[in-house]
């Protein structure tokens, strides 16, 4: 099953030689021998939280320490700038077929600095919005834990090849409006009327939705023995979904409350 996280779909059984069959182990050999991975180098849920609890504190981290050393008056080309740098590494990272710690590490890092000039950018608008968001964007992520635990929502082929096909339309729109934005061009996306609202509500509704297809793979990974290194894609696309999420909760509480 391919999860609606672009990021996460390496996990795919197909996609690591984890378990499975070797070549013939001699050339008389009429069938592939079986590989025994070691217990040791298998996934565990364990190793994805330990790793996506440390990209969030890198997160967090940076993103304190960029509101605290940038003036207002520079959020704007910071922001500009350490966004295209994480969408760069965002896309480096998703298609690289070895998993790169440091660089998944920066990444967290860079995202950061994202994250703080645009929610500096927003406190100074709204008094007290970011730790809304903030609230809001962990009542998401465990809301949609339990409904995955309890399988209140199941994670079937339909669902998520309909998942899959919202985040991909959304995605054409995020950076379509993104470049039109960099143009000069200001969509109804952009403003405060009801499309730039069920856009943004929709955007929180695709991203929560897409942590079941997320959860779902990341159970199946472990189950079938993926290879521990891929704990850190496991826990970036985490961290993409949670930072998707944030963003457009941060938005539709600013147009909720101009």
């Amino acid at each position: 099953m391919r999860s609606s996280n672009p990021v996460l779909t390496r996990l795919s059984p197909a996609n690591y030689s984890q378990g499975g069959y070797a070549p013939p182990s001699s050339p008389g050999a009429s069938y592939p021998s079986p590989v025994i991975p070691a217990v040791s180098d298998r996934m565990t849920v364990d190793d994805v939280v330990v790793r996506t609890v440390g990209l969030l504190a890198l997160t967090v981290a940076s993103a304190a320490i960029a509101w605290a050393i940038v003036p207002l008056s520079a959020t704007g080309a910071v922001w500009i700038v350490a966004m295209l740098i994480g969408l760069v590494l965002g896309f480096v990272i998703s298609f690289s077929r070895v998993t790169n710690p440091a660089l998944v590490g920066t990444y967290a890092v860079v995202e950061g600095v994202f994250l703080g000039m645009v929610s500096k950018a927003f406190e100074y608008a709204y008094s007290g919005i970011v730790l809304q968001a903030v609230l809001a964007t962990v009542g998401v992520f465990f809301v949609m834990s339990l409904l995955y635990r309890s399988r209140v929502i199941r994670a079937t082929p339909r669902f998520n090849k309909i998942l899959f096909g919202c985040l991909a339309g959304a995605s054409v729109l995020i950076l379509g409006n993104l470049l039109l934005w960099a143009f000069g061009v200001n969509t109804a996306l952009n403003g405060n009327g009801p499309i730039a609202v069920i856009f943004s509500l929709a955007m929180v509704v695709i991203g929560a939705l897409s942590f079941i297809t997320d959860f779902d793979l990341i159970e199946r990974a472990v189950a079938q023995g993926a290879p521990k290194r891929l704990a850190w894609t496991c826990s970036f696309g985490l961290l993409v979904g949670l930072i998707f999420v944030y963003i457009y909760i941060l938005r539709l509480i600013a147009i909720a409350r101009n």
